[in-house]
């Protein structure tokens, strides 16, 4: 029995695929908000409106148990720590469902620690997988990349 899992396990890297996506930032926009921890204090909130068309179906096989897909913003700070925020994401569990097209806007919230994005580097958005195998091992990979976009000076908000 372990004979046939681990040859079900090594049969999966013999196939390599590879998915087309397509992420477009509609609109990138930062608004100065109250903390919720600290109701005196202030930090800037980042709202993201994105287009992704992706096609996974590729990443199926007969060992594949389901995908998690996600949206994740890449950026250095003004204390030069690079960050990385996940801003939206999906369990696909079905072949047919991996065709993705989603207009949408952040799912989670995207701030920064030292609560403004003030000199901050231009973030990247990266379209993520992670593969979960049946048996075997988890593997990343990335399906689309956009270039830098730069981080808009903050905007009063009603509380």
């Amino acid at each position: 029995m372990m004979v046939l899992l681990a040859a079900i396990a090594l049969s999966s890297f013999v196939f390599t695929a590879t998915p087309t996506a397509n992420i477009d930032v509609a609109s990138l926009k930062v608004y100065n908000a109250k903390a919720k921890r600290y109701p005196f204090k202030q930090e800037e909130i980042g709202f993201v409106k994105f287009n992704i068309t992706a096609d996974l179906r590729p990443l199926f096989n007969w060992n594949t148990k389901q995908l998690f897909v996600y949206l994740e913003a890449e950026y250095t700070s003004a204390q030069g720590v690079n960050n990385s925020v996940v801003l939206w994401d999906r369990i696909v569990r079905r072949k047919e469902d991996a065709n993705i097209v989603q207009s949408s806007r952040n799912k989670y919230k995207f701030r920064e620690l030292s609560q403004s994005f003030k000199n901050v580097s231009p973030a990247e958005f990266s379209l993520k997988y992670n593969v979960m195998p049946y048996v075997g091992l988890l593997t990343y990979g990335e399906a689309a990349r956009t270039t830098g976009f730069e981080m808009p000076e903050a905007l009063d908000a009603v509380s």
